[in-house]
């Protein structure tokens, strides 16, 4: 109808009419508008819900540059926020305790664009407003202190929300979306089987991405029993060829629709697959109601030939735990309900079971304080706990197996799956928590430390069913013992991950300001060149150390090696820049490794090839400062000698450190290496007080706890304050000593890791060695739900 409209105006502008140009502009831009909605609705079937923000949001920033209304300097603040490597000429941070350096580093470049001039200083100026605007819950909704809120537009506005709340920074991009593109650009199609079977053809297969715990069978059943169809179906492995090919057959003889399952586990077969598509396309041998329905998970393997072919749809769980408790109560059969003898405790425990199972996998959103891998647990983990449940506590009805239930969910079937220590310790923490006798007993047993969670009275399946019907939709972090902290932690990422990806769609430009992105790397190639410190003589270092009482002590020979790898990526580094910077220049060809660094230096990231020496996940100028201080320490130590205080996340092999500690003691003693272990002591003094080196061991200095905080009247864990993510650990000493003293029950067992990316790679693992910390005023399982863990570098 609209394009039969606009074909109306088009003729009554060729007559001329005095409206007839406002009316043929009218007609193009809903004509736009029409087929701009209609691409977005159709891509977001294939879309996973984390992504439909991404297109949306690349859809308004391309229209809006279309028309001109997105200067291409704020957008470039927006993606890649503010790169600082030289700190030296920065204005002075007036609110240390409010902004942290990397805010600082935000505000004093968005202050260099013409329309913020002033900004920084504004800091000084409305210190309290501005510390009262961050502090908000919604801080892109408030109005900002001062001029600025009536002076800056909304993408403006937004700039802000990137240089000091970057977790929020998603929600206003879905305000300026909703706002400049409209709001059914923020509000994705529901899924819809049958308007994707409309758009569909017998030419064109129609295949699901699925996700964990997901089965579209009987949606496709449905449709089809609606649609009176009839469908053969088969799910693909070893052997199933043959059977898949004659359904293929008879529903393009018969009309019938196919549906072949589990594509990804039959990737050998998908060739051939491909080909008979290919055939009965070009032949259109193909009875009219035919549909070839599949459905795999991801697999660089599928045939991109069906992809291209085929139309794409995505199926997701729900997510919260109000919808997964549901979904899994929707499993149970009434007959399987009614099953178990002890059917309160059954009825109560199963609460329990759907609740720890919810929690396992609504978990994973808090990134890597809810599990260091994200694990695919399933309804069929589920199941299996539920028909153990039932069977042991009929087997035993006077007195519940309690450590037999536990280890069956929590190690042999959950646990089956989970490959890391510390998140075992996790799932332990919390089946110990919710499979014991206060579940029975008590009444209205709370599952967290909110009063809205608890075990409802006992009823039928529909009270319970109600109950969790009656559940907030939002989950508040306290359900899975977080603090709200790690909330903003995992949001934080989610924003700098949409960001970072829209960056790397733009393409390279002049700018109409005439600074081109090559004029951009090669300035910055050339300060990196400037500040990046020489190579160490590797000759002289070695005469330096053999020059000293031991030579050939341990600790001489980390300090060698140490030199020798941070040699390989000082070579490396001012190689490729000088490569870049005569490429750049047109002097000599780019290679695709120079490429690989001009992007990444673009977008103010770390090339890939300056990464191998040790991981690291800080943008670049934080990196280069970093790596700066690095050659710094081991260069003071070269000189001086062992300093008093290490900082250990200085070296690119901590655990080399560590054992050459453990060397040294050993011999000082006369005793093997195995038989010595750790304590540790934390020493409140500032590292700067330290006047003399133990005798034993060495301490350390630079660790960072995220998960919480250090107390110093305490001298113990405490919870972390609002907004804090990373806090500083005090000085630890870490001392070798014979035999393993057995912790108390008010110690937590806490994790050292390299960086934040806890798994670290199969090269590169990023644990390093476990620290006995005070838990303080509550138990160690506290600290464990929450995550908490040391970290020898930050992201930032």
């Amino acid at each position: 109808r609209d394009l039969g409209d606009g074909g109306d105006g088009a003729d009554k502008g060729d007559n001329g009419g005095s409206g007839d140009g406002a009316d043929l502009e009218n007609r193009i831009r809903e004509i736009n508008d029409f087929h701009t909605y209609a691409v977005y609705a159709y891509a977001c079937r294939g879309l996973f819900e984390r992504h439909k923000i991404l297109l949306s949001l690349q859809i308004a920033i391309k229209t809006m540059q279309h028309d001109g209304k997105l200067p291409k300097d704020e957008l470039d603040f927006l993606l890649r926020g503010g790169t600082v490597v030289d700190r030296s000429n920065q204005k002075p941070n007036p609110a240390k305790d409010m902004l942290d350096a990397t805010q600082w580093d935000n505000i004093t470049e968005l202050d260099k664009l013409s329309v913020f001039n002033g900004i920084a200083g504004s800091f000084e100026q409305n210190r309290r407003e501005w510390g009262k605007w961050m502090l908000s819950s919604a801080p892109e909704q408030d109005s900002l202190p001062g001029e600025w809120d009536n002076k800056l537009t909304e993408l403006q506005r937004m700039l802000i929300v990137r240089a000091l709340r970057v977790d929020r920074c998603l929600n206003a991009c879905t305000n300026f979306v909703a706002n400049n593109m409209g709001s059914e650009f923020v509000e994705p199609p529901p899924f819809n089987l049958k308007e994707v079977f409309d758009t569909s053809s017998p030419s064109a297969p129609i295949i699901f991405v699925l996700s964990p715990g997901v089965d579209p069978t009987k949606q496709v059943y449905a449709l089809a029993e609606q649609m009176g169809r009839k469908v053969g179906d088969c799910s693909l492995g070893q052997g199933q060829a043959p059977v898949a090919t004659k359904l293929i057959n008879d529903g393009l003889a018969q009309g019938n629709w196919v549906f072949l399952a589990n594509c990804h586990l039959a990737v050998s077969w998908l060739p051939a697959l491909e080909k008979i598509i290919e055939d009965y396309c070009e032949t259109k041998t193909f009875h009219r109601n035919y549909r070839l329905w599949l459905s795999s998970s991801p697999t660089p393997k599928f045939p991109l030939a069906i992809l291209q072919k085929a139309i794409k749809q995505t199926t997701e769980p729900p997510k919260g735990l109000k919808p997964n408790m549901i979904r899994l109560y929707n499993l149970i059969s009434d007959e399987d309900y009614a099953r178990c003898e002890q059917g309160s405790k059954y009825r109560k425990l199963l609460f329990c079971l759907s609740w720890f199972h919810s929690l396992l996998l609504e978990r994973r959103k808090f990134k890597s304080l809810g599990w260091n891998i994200p694990y695919e647990f399933n309804d069929s983990d589920f199941q299996i706990c539920e028909n153990i449940l039932a069977m042991y506590l009929d087997e035993y009805p006077d007195n519940t197996p309690w450590d037999a239930i536990k280890y069956l969910i929590a190690q042999a079937n959950y646990g089956g799956r989970i490959t890391d220590d510390w998140d075992r310790r996790l799932c332990n923490s919390y089946i110990d928590q919710f499979f014991c006798d206060e579940a029975i007993d008590t009444d209205n047993f709370r599952l967290s430390e909110l009063d809205t969670y608890f075990i409802p009275d006992d009823g039928d399946m529909r009270a319970y069913k109600d109950y969790i019907g009656s559940l907030p939709l939002d989950d508040h972090p306290g359900c899975f013992g977080q603090h709200p902290n790690a909330d903003i932690a995992s949001m934080m990422t989610n924003s700098k991950d949409i960001l970072a990806t829209v960056a790397s769609l733009q393409p390279r430009v002049l700018s109409a300001e005439g600074e081109s992105d090559d004029d951009k790397v090669l300035a910055m190639a050339r300060d990196l060149a400037s500040k990046v410190p020489k190579p160490f003589d590797t000759y002289e270092a070695k005469q330096v150390v053999a020059s000293r009482s031991e030579p050939n002590a341990p600790l001489s020979s980390v300090l060698l090696q140490e030199i020798d790898r941070y040699n390989v990526l000082l070579y490396e580094i001012r190689e490729s820049l000088a490569g870049l910077e005569s490429g750049v220049q047109g002097f000599t060809l780019i290679t695709a490794e120079l490429e690989e660094i001009y992007s990444a230096m673009l977008a103010g990231q770390v090339p890939p090839a300056w990464g191998k020496c040790y991981p690291s996940t800080k943008p670049l100028g934080s990196w280069v400062r970093d790596l700066i201080d690095r050659i710094d320490f081991v260069t003071e130590w070269l000189e001086k000698g062992p300093p008093k205080v290490f900082w250990l996340g200085a070296f690119t092999y901590p655990t080399g450190f560590l054992t050459a500690l453990l060397q040294t003691t050993a011999r000082k003693n006369g005793v093997s290496i195995d038989s010595l272990s750790w304590e540790f002591t934390v020493n409140l003094n500032d590292r700067s007080a330290i006047s003399q080196a133990p005798s034993t061991g060495a301490f350390i200095y630079g660790m960072f706890i995220e998960g919480a905080r250090w107390d110093y009247q305490a001298n113990s864990l405490t919870d972390a304050n609002p907004m804090e993510l990373v806090a500083d650990m005090p000085v630890v000493h870490f001392k070798p000593v014979e035999g393993k003293k057995k912790p108390n029950n008010r110690t937590y067992f806490c994790p050292l890791y390299l960086y934040p990316v806890r798994t670290g790679t199969r090269e590169r693992p990023s644990f390093v060695v476990g620290v006995n910390l005070d838990s303080g005023a509550v138990e160690p399982d506290f600290w464990v739900k929450r995550g908490t863990a040391l970290l020898l570098a930050t992201g930032e």
